[in-house]
């Protein structure tokens, strides 16, 4: 998966639902820490979307025990064919979860590092070392903060246009409804992926627009952006 250009993910536990993704989005996120059998899902998708997979963590918001089990299953689908990037906790990928980098890019699958942080938005300098060790790390560098104020969107979305400047490969965004505007503007600013449900009940981080609806605020803002 290429990541030079936006691109839009339909987050999703249910690979059945991707057929309706179809006309909105890049790819397909599929949460594997929140489907019944992953793996078995995987064997069974026929979609045309690529997918980016994730088994998140419970400590960064997910629903997946800590431990090589968890990991395993992630190296596992970086096997399937459609999956065409992976993403792993920024954590992780400093420890364990390096093996995982390590069997993607075997594959050539891309890498993502990621971080959330769901009690604030740190200061501009920490976003950006977080951003920088990730990108080192990895193909792309995801940040996903809680915005209390457009003070703090300011700041995520500076930071983003510096890193995207210096040819840095990130993705970015302010969860809560302080920061929900963030998931459509933000690619103006240099972020790479987002992400969006399908249906607006199947959230999976505060503050997430429908996909439909971001697709369109995106290229609306976009096809601005480029007459402007």
């Amino acid at each position: 998966m290429e990541f030079d250009s936006f691109v839009l993910a339909a987050s999703t536990a249910d690979l059945d639902a991707a057929s309706r993704a179809d006309p909105h989005a890049d790819a397909v996120e599929f949460r594997m820490d929140l489907a019944t059998d992953p793996l078995a899902a995987l064997d069974d998708y026929d979609g045309d979307l690529p997918i980016l997979v994730t088994n998140r963590v419970t400590w960064e918001g997910g629903e997946a025990p800590d431990g090589d089990e968890r990991l395993d299953k992630l190296e596992a689908a970086v096997d399937h064919p459609a999956v065409e990037a992976v993403d792993v906790e920024l954590e992780s990928l400093l420890e364990d979860g390096a093996r995982v980098a390590e069997h993607a890019r075997d594959r050539d699958v891309a890498v993502v590092a990621s971080v959330h942080d769901f009690q604030a938005t740190p200061d501009c300098a920490s976003m950006r070392e977080l951003l920088v060790t990730a990108t080192d790390r990895a193909d792309v560098g995801k940040l996903a903060v809680t915005a209390e104020s457009r003070r703090d969107v300011l700041d995520l979305l500076a930071v983003t246009d510096e890193l995207d400047a210096e040819g840095r490969t990130v993705a970015t965004m302010a969860m809560g409804e302080a920061g929900r505007h963030s998931r459509a503007v933000a690619p103006l600013y240099g972020s790479k992926i987002g992400y969006a449900p399908v249906d607006a009940a199947d959230a999976t981080a505060p503050g997430q627009y429908d996909l439909a609806t971001l697709s369109e605020l995106v290229s609306e803002l976009e096809a601005e952006s480029a007459g402007g």
